[in-house]
């Protein structure tokens, strides 16, 4: 007799279960507050949504135990096939980012190396987005920082413009790239447009594998150069010939083939989990990546694989022929189908046992290994390095308890105009940037800080108020993609950001911005909770409730140098919303709206550069040839990038 298996569903989950369809779909679980916990895919819907309520299952995955528990209710979408519901699955996790999904570290948007093809002279950027625009993009790249020094390395080979001038070939003076051998000079003629072209052709198919080819049409170049008697450009081609031998000799030949592969392998010690791929292209290792995994403790390594290979491919900019995998998925011909569609062709997933290839997945294996114990031990040398900061930070102020979350604001604005306040949260000494947040202060007229600082510290602590209504009403389960619950207040919708507290507030400002913040936090009872201090911009004071004399930090403490860099941060983040919303109100408002700038002044401003546009762009050097100095810098703070 086959064992009958035990099925324990919630009562307020009982009749969404029961109805689900057997059809093949995306499922989507929600916790009290109506926040996507999780998001998965099924062949059969109700066969394996059913799956997570046996109990017998929940001692080998405690997650999954973990994770039942707090279902409040289920939504579900049917798709036509599995393919269709393996790509919805992805939307849906990259539109939710659910807690209990394995998911790239920080589900951030990872850099890529961006040529843009589309333009007559193509440069390269970096980007974190890809888009439809005729562009052609390499990566991911696991750092900003490996993004930047590979393209640095590009223009060493393969000198490309880095402005952002129209090229005539007329100018009668390049920049200072030209000379120092990072630009070709197409702005003065040096080079042709086929001929800087023919140098990004190049530079691309480097960077797809095809090394030789490019050795081989670079020494071709050269040798022409030198029959014509053109020794300079001949110059130029032998010096680019070894800086690409330089680089090429650290490739690695690691395939007879010679074809194109990624091969993945990853390391997992104490619920972390670090992913390797290895980039083989046309035989030759060209490069390798690194990807940390959050979500992953308490899955199986089948689970690990399936979920970074979907999250990686959706992201990516080239997708192999070939896929190398310590071991086989349980959705590989899905997959294959899958990323089949975004190549264009077959791709095949392989789980190679012997051989050549077996060596490299276990040279990913190493490599994922030593990575994740280099990034274990720098995160335990940051951990404690930022707790006795923050240590030092509670002594300076005489804080109640360790300030593990800082909240600082501040308000950004144009003479009162497009007035947005900014809140940045540092969790341990680190930025939280998903816990940032934007308000775009109303209703105030003029530049007045208080009051645009109090509208938004108002807003911010009625948010947490509202949080602690209650928890919603659970209702039964649904079959169908619904509307929103009801949020916990009129206009409200619920983030479980607000419903943290700090353990410091810092406010960008002085005296009379502490007065308002502390008057704010005792409308809503908190003033005795929350501590609350502003920094003072001109001395780097810090001005504390109750205490007439400001506190200097000394100028070499860490504790100093924190309390900046969140200040700083908050600037930055409030000063880019600012600017977008005065992006609507017109570049000429925004100029007569400056102080100092009045009619004469803006007439002479435009008579001498031209346009808004080159006023913006001019220094303040250049702008104060026309206006006083003070102006000029007006002008740059209210209008420059």
């Amino acid at each position: 007799m086959a064992k009958i298996e035990h099925v324990s569903v919630p009562e307020h989950l009982e009749a969404t279960v029961k109805n689900l369809p057997a059809l093949p779909g995306c499922y989507l679980f929600y916790d009290s507050r109506g926040e996507v916990i999780y998001v998965g895919k099924a062949v059969n819907l109700r066969s394996r949504v059913r799956s997570y309520f046996n109990p017998n299952t929940w001692a080998a995955y405690p997650k999954t135990g973990r994770m039942v528990k707090e279902i409040a209710r289920i939504e579900f979408v049917v798709r036509g096939s599995d393919l269709e519901a393996l790509i919805q699955e992805a939307e849906l996790i990259k539109k939710h980012r659910p807690r209990y999904n394995i998911r790239l570290k920080d589900d951030k948007r990872y850099p890529y190396l961006k040529v843009t093809w589309q333009d007559d002279f193509p440069t390269v950027t970096v980007t974190r987005r890809i888009e439809r625009d005729g562009a052609r993009y390499y990566g991911p790249y696991s750092s900003a920082k490996a993004v930047y020094a590979t393209r640095d390395a590009l223009r060493r080979m393969f000198p490309f413009l880095n402005c952002d001038r129209v090229i005539t070939g007329h100018d009668t003076r390049a920049c200072m790239y030209y000379d120092i051998k990072l630009c070709s000079g197409p702005c003065i003629g040096a080079i042709s447009r086929a001929e800087y072209r023919a140098n990004i052709q190049r530079l691309c198919d480097f960077l797809e594998g095809k090394s030789e080819q490019v050795i081989a049409d670079v020494r071709a170049r050269m040798e022409r150069a030198a029959n014509a008697y053109q020794f300079e450009k001949a110059a130029e081609y032998r010096d680019q010939l070894k800086a690409l031998e330089h680089v090429i000799e650290k490739q690695r030949i690691v395939s007879s083939a010679g074809t194109d592969q990624d091969v993945i392998a990853f390391a997992r010690d104490e619920g972390e989990t670090c992913v390797q791929v290895l980039f083989i292209r046309g035989g030759k290792l060209l490069g390798q990546e690194y990807f940390v995994l959050d979500g992953a403790e308490g899955e199986d390594d089948q689970s690990v694989l399936d979920a970074f290979l979907k999250r990686f491919y959706d992201e990516a900019a080239y997708v192999p022929p070939e896929v190398l995998l310590p071991e086989q998925v349980e959705e590989a011909n899905i997959i294959e189908n899958w990323l089949k569609q975004k190549r264009g062709t077959a791709v095949k997933i392989r789980t190679p046992q012997a051989g050549a290839d077996a060596s490299l997945i276990e040279l990913a294996r190493q490599n994922a290994q030593e990575q994740l114990a280099t990034l274990k031990a720098q995160w335990r040398e940051d951990s404690v390095r930022q707790e006795a900061v923050l240590k030092e930070l509670q002594e300076a102020l005489d804080l109640p308890r360790l300030p593990v979350r800082i909240e600082c604001y501040d308000i950004s604005n144009t003479q009162g105009a497009a007035i947005v306040g900014s809140m940045v949260v540092f969790v341990h000494g680190v930025p939280k940037k998903s816990d940032y947040r934007r308000f775009n202060i109303k209703g105030i007229a003029g530049p007045n800080d208080f009051e645009s600082l109090r509208q938004m510290l108002r807003r911010r602590f009625q948010r947490w108020k509202d949080s602690q209504l209650g928890v919603r009403d659970q209702g039964a389960g649904i079959s169908e993609l619904a509307p929103e619950p009801r949020p916990l207040a009129p206009g409200r919708k619920e983030d479980p950001t607000w419903a943290l507290l700090p353990d410091l507030v810092i406010i960008d400002g002085g005296k009379g911005q502490l007065g308002v913040a502390v008057e704010v936090l005792r409308e809503f009872d908190l003033a005795h909770i929350v501590p609350v201090v502003s920094l003072a911009k001109q001395n780097e004071e810090i001005f504390m409730p109750g205490k007439a004399d400001a506190i200097l930090l000394p100028r070499n403490a860490q504790s100093f140098f924190l309390v900046q860099r969140i200040r700083d941060e908050a600037h930055r983040f409030g000063l880019t919303g600012h600017r977008r919303q005065r992006e609507k109100i017109g570049l000429a408002s925004q100029l007569d709206a400056l102080q100092g700038v009045g009619p004469a002044r803006r007439k002479k401003l435009l008579t001498t550069f031209g346009s808004i546009e080159a006023i913006r762009a001019a220094s303040v050097e250049e702008l104060a040839k026309v206006v006083p100095r003070p102006v000029a810098e007006a002008i740059k703070d209210g209008l420059g990038e």
